[in-house]
């Protein structure tokens, strides 16, 4: 496996190394090189790199200086930032693919929508150009919300899309789709703070899962729904599933 780091250019290579393979194994930095990499315009860089991503039969993710060509498109202007959230991730892919799923566009239309854990605002941007009313964008990061203020603007929703801290979601607030692409962990920690927030037949979406996960993110969720993998693309899983009345 290869792993690869960013650091300041004042860390210590020798001390970083030395840290690194106290905490981890020494065997795995046995043959670690370094690199000085000279300062750059990285946003620009990133943006040179970053394609028109397709998530579903219609809906693309692409970058302001591109266009798509094709007539039925549902595009999601995205520019770098410091947010997560690019479609490029697969647990982000997955959920930008069940929104656009043909089954699932009927159930956006008109729709309230929780996207807890928004990052960049990726997943709160598609609902709302597929069709959703009203959209909160929920994170822990104040970074995270200006990122999904700032895309919405953007895309031309940010008459749809209300950002808050979690603590700041109003208490009478209830989704017909909640989305949730974060950890396992917290996925878990969050199960009767979101089946309490999703309306009778809504609708759950949770990603940022692994194959090892999946399992016990299921069962912590059963005694309110029913949730089952949709899609799973290079061992992540995204568990779907409908609120009972």
């Amino acid at each position: 496996v290869l792993d690869t780091g960013l650091f300041e250019g004042s860390t210590s290579a020798a001390a970083l190394l030395k840290q690194l393979g106290k905490t981890l194994d020494s065997a795995s930095f046995a043959s670690a090189t370094t690199e000085l990499i000279e300062d750059r315009a990285w946003v620009r860089a990133w943006m040179d790199d970053f394609q028109p991503i397709q998530c579903g039969e219609r809906l693309w993710v692409c970058p302001s200086h591109h266009s798509i060509d094709q007539p039925d498109a549902v595009v999601i202007k995205l520019d770098p930032g410091l947010a997560f959230g690019t479609g490029t991730h697969p647990t982000t892919a997955l959920c930008l693919r069940w929104l656009d799923d043909a089954e699932t566009r009927p159930l956006l239309k008109g729709k309230t929508v929780i996207d807890f854990g928004c990052g960049s605002g990726i997943l709160a941007v598609a609902a709302a150009l597929l069709g959703a009313e009203k959209i909160w964008a929920v994170d822990i990061d104040p970074q995270a919300l200006d990122a999904t203020r700032r895309n919405a603007e953007s895309n031309g929703v940010t008459g749809l899309i209300t950002t808050c801290l979690p603590d700041a979601l109003p208490a009478n607030v209830q989704a017909d789709l909640i989305l949730a692409n974060i950890l396992a962990g917290p996925l878990i920690e969050l199960a009767a703070e979101l089946t309490t927030r999703l309306r009778s037949l809504g609708q759950l979406v949770l990603a940022g899962l692994l194959d090892t996960q999946a399992e016990e993110v299921v069962t912590t969720y059963a005694q309110h729904i029913a949730l089952q993998t949709v899609f799973e693309r290079d061992n992540w899983h995204l568990l779907a599933g409908q609120k009972s009345i």
